[in-house]
């Protein structure tokens, strides 16, 4: 704040070199004007392009900084519509994939493997991805070394905060599993939606979020499509396991319930500080290997030691936990660049695709009730997905009206 005895050439003279301060990048404190009020601050080598103003009405007078408005909010990335395509299929062929191969090393191969196991190797793997991710953010080894010792090893806190949708995801994973095995791709698919709803719920409670009537009707439409899929299960001839559709629809019914729960748990995280997405992740994995480790042992501890860790392990296998590693991490960043109707079109063609796959592989008889549900399902993601009407921009004729009358004050 500047003294009361500085005369005004004093202030035009240093607000002149603040000004050229934060331009240059040199300087990210916050200027104060006459009267006290605030010129500007950015932090250094910000994408804020800088508009000096001269007094109030643009005449002489110390120094203001403003931002440019083009500048105001967060440039949009120029991507074209065959990128988005390529996103859109990458998203749909990785969930339809990993849907229908962790469905096949369940019920067609011999020697099962412990679904345990492969979830905990999925996290080791997320976690390298994540450290090779943050190497590259931060730029240097040493930065890295730093970043991990002040955000991760010395912050107790912070990772028993992380803690908490560890253990959730970590029943979510387990319970897909236990889900495919006793359910046909194509259902569990479908049914696996529902996290729509339950994410909506999470969202309205956790974030104090509202929802539009259109979204309420989507909702109710998918559940209505997710009980004529369940009412008249499909049946699949080629699969010769014993399986159990109730024990499949709850595992899913815990499944989708954690991830709306731990979603929108990690997203609230995520929004109450600074801190790096992926260090966030890192955080995460972390406390996901310690409880993966704990369930492989409360579980399978016993089997495991008598065949192995890796026991019934196939390039199938390994190729799950692939889609579930490296596929989920490259969805997560390619879904900036798609819009929530892109995504909905993803996941209806990840269920159109799901059938299509089940059919020729495991012999799944299409019903009258599964088409209809699952037609419904589309419909509601489609819905739930459209953009809502955005009434916080000032309409032009509010604009003129607002000027008229700050032309007559």
């Amino acid at each position: 704040m500047f003294a009361a005895s500085e005369t005004a050439a004093e202030r035009g003279r240093v607000e002149q070199d603040a000004l050229q301060d934060i331009q240059t990048g040199r300087s990210s404190t916050r200027w104060f004007g006459a009267a006290g009020g605030a010129l500007w601050a950015a932090p250094p080598h910000s994408m804020v392009r800088w508009e000096e103003r001269r007094g109030t009405a643009g005449g002489p007078g110390p120094a203001v900084l403003k931002p440019s408005a083009s500048t105001m909010s967060p440039p949009k990335e120029n991507v074209s519509l065959l990128f988005k395509l390529y996103c859109l299929m990458v998203m749909t062929l990785v969930a339809a994939t990993y849907t229908v191969a962790l469905r096949y090393t369940r019920t067609v191969e011999t020697e099962l493997y412990f679904s345990t196991t492969a979830v905990c190797v999925t996290e080791v793997i997320k976690l390298f991805l994540s450290l090779g991710i943050l190497a590259k953010e931060t730029g240097s080894l040493t930065r890295l070394i730093t970043s991990l010792k002040e955000n991760v090893f010395g912050s107790p806190k912070e990772l028993l905060k992380l803690s908490v949708p560890s253990v959730v995801y970590a029943v979510q994973n387990n319970m897909a599993f236990v889900a495919l095995s006793n359910l046909d791709a194509a259902v569990y698919q479908v049914t696996y939606q529902l996290k729509i709803p339950c994410t909506a719920l999470c969202t309205v409670l956790m974030l104090s979020r509202t929802l539009s009537k259109l979204q309420w009707f989507s909702v109710f439409m998918l559940c209505g499509g997710v009980t004529l899929v369940q009412w008249e299960p499909a049946q699949a001839t080629k699969v010769q396991v014993e399986q159990n559709p109730w024990l499949g629809f709850g595992a899913i019914a815990v499944a989708v319930f954690c991830s709306g729960f731990a979603g929108v748990y990690f997203e609230k995280v995520l929004k109450s500080s600074d801190t790096s997405l992926w260090v966030r992740n890192i955080q995460l994995y972390l406390s996901g290997i310690v409880v993966n480790l704990f369930v492989v042992y409360m579980s399978d501890g016993a089997k495991v030691l008598e065949k192995g860790f890796f026991y019934g392990y196939t390039y199938y296998v390994w190729f799950v936990v692939f889609l579930a590693s490296v596929g989920g991490l490259y969805t997560s960043v390619v879904v900036k660049y798609t819009d929530n109707i892109m995504k909905g079109f993803s996941a209806a063609a990840a269920i159109v695709l799901s059938t299509v796959a089940s059919v020729i592989l495991f012999g799944l008889q299409i019903t009258v009730t599964f088409s209809l549900g699952a037609l419904l399902v589309c419909i509601s993601i489609y819905l739930y997905g459209l953009p809502r009407q955005d009434t916080t921009k000032i309409q032009p004729s509010e604009t003129k009206t607002s000027k008229e009358r700050l032309a007559t004050v």
